[in-house]
Parts: structure tokens; sequence; C-alpha cells
């Protein structure tokens, strides 16, 4: 069973990870959630659950407004062959989130580390990085260094590269 919204919020607290959480309707999509600019500071994610050729799954996230190219991005991110995105029984099985909630604090449910974490350099940039918390009913701020610290916590040492336009 994976771990949902609530115990995802305990273990950051526990571990002394900095973060607010502001509960709203369901945003599915970057368009519903540019509805909350100006409500919530920081960088916004967009966030691509990819998987290659030999089956690798890869979990990209780069700015809201940026754009992947993704006949490309496998070149970057060590992936075999061109990528596809993975579905969705995957992405539950995997991250723990359902589409519409895709996350980095999904990682928290990739127990075997079968999941590579890639944040373009451009996110970085932000001092707050906003994520859903494993769904998109809530949107959770954390500082970039508690979100790379986060992520080692959870075996996801992040992969950050220039990925987005």
């Amino acid at each position: 069973m994976p771990i949902g919204k609530d115990e995802l919020l305990v273990y950051l607290e526990k571990e002394g990870l900095k973060t607010t959480t502001v509960d709203h309707p369901p945003l599915a999509t970057v368009a519903d959630s540019q509805a909350l600019r100006g409500q919530i500071e920081g960088g916004h994610t967009k966030n691509l659950f990819l998987k290659d050729k030999k089956s690798r799954h890869f979990l990209v996230s780069v700015e809201e407004d940026a754009t992947v190219d993704l006949k490309a991005i496998h070149q970057l991110i060590g992936a075999q062959g061109r990528v596809s995105f993975g579905n969705a029984e995957a992405m539950m099985a995997l991250l723990g989130v359902l589409p519409g909630a895709v996350t980095l604090f999904g990682a928290i449910n990739d127990q075997d580390r079968q999941v590579t974490v890639v944040i373009d350099v451009a996110l970085m940039e932000h001092e707050v990085i906003n994520a859903h918390p494993l769904v998109n009913t809530a949107t959770t701020s954390i500082g970039r260094d508690d979100l790379k610290r986060f992520l080692v916590l959870t075996g996801h040492e992040p992969v950050i590269l220039k990925v987005a336009d």
C-alpha cells in the first residue's frame, strides 16, 4: 500500500524538512494550477513520468511553463532509445499516484528505486519549489535544499541537468 498525503507530511516533518501545504480543488493540469499564481510563491512543477525501451522509468520535473523535446530527451537522461509516457498502472505501482498527481514526492513510494529522478536546472534556481503531496487537491511548498535532501533520503539522488527549453 503506497504512502498517502498525510503520511508524507508526517514523514517530512519528522525528517525536519520545512514545508507548507495549501489545500485546493483538484488540479490535474498545469493550466488548472496556474489559477493559484500569486497565492503560492516559488517555482511550480510540471512532471513527466517516462519509460524507455528497456522499461526503465524516469520522473522528469521542470518548471510549469517549460518546453521539453520528447524526441530528444532520452539522450539527456540516459534512457535506452526514445521515451514514451509511463502508464497509469506503473505510475501507481512505482510512485503511488494517479495521473494528474505526478510529483517529486512520489519518490517516497518507490521503495525499490526503479525510477530515476531528473530535475531541470531552471527549476532548481527557485529557493522554494511547489509540488503535489501525492494528491492533486493540495500543493506543498518545500525549500530547494530540503527537496534535494528528501530525494536523497528516499534513495533517489536527483540528476540535475538542462532538459527544458
